[in-house]
């Protein structure tokens, strides 16, 4: 700042020593009218000896800022294109160049339908691409009897130490995540076990109760000598809060919470009261947990939950009927578990051949189901960008296409499981034109065998889940509790040998989008199937 001020206020006919003496000076400019306090400073700093400062100064201070002004300029382009490159802005350039953010799958349809149709040269047998065959396992007493004898020596030595009461919200499989997870923490806390109340839910809107899904009997004769279960408190005990037991005090308990949890906090409450109410209870048991404990889970899922009869009885019919029409291949069918549901497709945020229409009804129905979630800031989605990374749910042509170039000819059976489709009719013809032999339960029951069953979405589930249980091939194509608990109960029942299609959406989008039908077909069963495969060979 000095050296600046120094030479702005230098004569201007004076020239530096170590300057040129011969180049001529500049004329003085006149005299301005200042203080004297301002002269006073001038003649000070005048004073000052010029061979202080060195010649380079100026050009110093004119090379330091130009450094910094390239500084600033390098760091600003360093930026930009690291926000090119990580940024929204990437994601942009990027994915708007992929042709496969765009459903295309009706285009390609429509295009190779002959080709479609007349190829059957390689059919598939359901039964010739698996060296070991199905067979039903034949039930033993549980492996593990110590785990047995070492919830029986605990309740002997001291008596349960109250009881449990659990509501188990969400749909049918939700439902049974949660009675799994009550009956194991029930042995954790050496707790008498009530029969879990259902929540209902304005999602499902299914009033139905324990006892109208489940056999209560078979239930609670199931887990004697593992948890003692009930189905109602004792008088005694229900006196004591007006015979309501909404009116016990619930507690909260963490999510995934370990078995340690619930013996440091809910165990001293259980002793205090003699009974605990947990509401909510989904998810509120982590998975790692003592082999003990994960016993009771097993038990629970695959032995004691069966069933109530009015629902048993009809799935077995539509088992034998799903039999019964698939004679060309021997009374072997493929179930199709399909999630192409309204809600499904909104809340993927994917967009598929509506145009503008689709596109404003869905927007319609998050803003009426999610109150406002999908518009909020930090709220980021682009429909072909769920498209490449395999997060939108498969039309039913996606999957007639799959099946198709995977080798199942048009005499293969096939079971839709399924809520009510988007648009049903128009998006399942594609899949009935290339699998004639499609069915659901209301195509294989009669209108009088479905009418106790409607508006119970549970019960509902609780057919497409039996009928998907037995099927010779079973294909997810979405995931979620269904397809999770269905795949276990099928590998228990099989002695691990049970047949699942679970699909590489992502390679599967990018195959669809190829526009050569042969090459669709040929990269299908080459490697697809070897997919198929080495999930079977995963899941024995």
């Amino acid at each position: 700042m000095a050296i600046n001020t120094l030479m702005k206020n230098k004569p201007y006919n004076v020239v530096s020593s170590e300057g040129d003496g011969n180049s001529p000076s500049s004329p003085p400019s006149p005299r301005r009218q200042t203080s004297g306090f301002s002269q006073c400073r001038r003649r000070l700093r005048s004073k000052v000896p010029l061979q202080y400062f060195p010649k380079y100064s100026l050009a110093a201070g004119i090379f330091f800022r130009r450094n910094i002004q390239y500084l600033l300029l390098l760091f600003f382009l360093y930026f930009s294109g690291l926000m090119m490159c990580v940024g929204r802005f990437s994601n942009f350039l990027l994915h708007s160049r992929e042709p496969i953010a765009i459903y295309k799958s009706h285009l390609l349809l429509q295009k190779f339908w002959h080709d479609i149709e007349t190829d059957n040269s390689t059919a598939l047998e359901l039964s010739s691409v698996w060296q070991l065959k199905r067979r039903m396992k034949v039930h033993k007493p549980c492996p593990v009897p110590t785990a047995r004898r070492h919830l029986s020596s605990v309740e002997v030595s001291s008596g349960p130490t109250g009881y449990l009461i659990v509501e188990a919200n969400g749909g049918l499989n939700q439902q049974r995540s949660a009675i799994c997870n009550a009956v194991a923490v029930a042995g954790i806390l050496n707790a008498v076990l009530v029969i879990p109340s259902f929540d209902y839910n304005s999602v499902w809107k299914d009033p139905s109760e324990f006892r109208d899904i489940y056999d209560e009997d078979h239930f609670i004769a199931t887990l004697e000598g593992y948890v003692k279960v009930v189905k109602e408190l004792p008088n005694e005990l229900i006196s004591r809060y007006d015979n309501n037991i909404t009116n016990i005090p619930h507690l909260r308990v963490e999510a995934w919470a370990p078995a340690k949890h619930y013996l440091g906090k809910v165990y001293p409450v259980l002793q205090e009261q003699g009974v605990v109410r947990i509401a909510p209870f989904a998810n509120r048991l982590a998975m790692d947990v003592p082999s003990h404990i994960q016993l009771l889970r097993c038990i629970t899922n695959y032995k004691a939950l069966r069933f109530s009869s009015p629902i048993s009885t009809l799935a077995q019919k539509l088992q034998n009927r799903m039999i019964e029409r698939s004679s060309m291949t021997g009374g072997k069918y493929v179930s199709v578990h399909l999630r192409f549901e309204e809600d499904m497709v909104a809340f993927s945020c994917c967009l598929y051949d509506g145009g503008d229409a689709e596109k404003f009804e869905m927007d319609s129905f998050r803003e009426k189901g999610w109150k406002g979630k999908f518009k909020k800031k930090d709220f980021d989605f682009v429909a072909g960008r769920n498209r490449i990374d395999g997060k939108c749910p498969l039309t039913p042509l996606e999957v007639g296409m799959m099946l198709r170039g995977m080798g199942f000819d048009n005499n293969t059976s096939i079971y839709l499981a399924s809520g009510k489709l988007y648009k049903a009719e128009q998006n399942l013809a594609p899949l009935l034109k290339m699998f004639p032999l499609l069915y659901t339960k209301e195509s294989l029951a009669t209108s009088d065998e479905l009418a106790p069953f409607q508006g119970y979405s549970s019960r509902l589930a609780a057919l497409d889940y039996t009928v998907c249980l037995f099927s010779e091939v079973f294909v997810t194509t979405q995931g979620g509790n269904f397809p999770h608990f269905l795949m276990g109960h099928r590998r228990f029942l099989y002695n691990g040998h049970a047949k699942t299609i679970k699909p590489d959406k992502r390679m599967l989008v990018s195959l669809l989008e190829n526009m050569t039908i042969r090459y669709f077909f040929h990269q299908l069963r080459h490697s697809s199937l070897l997919i198929y495969l080495c999930c079977l060979e995963l899941q024995c």
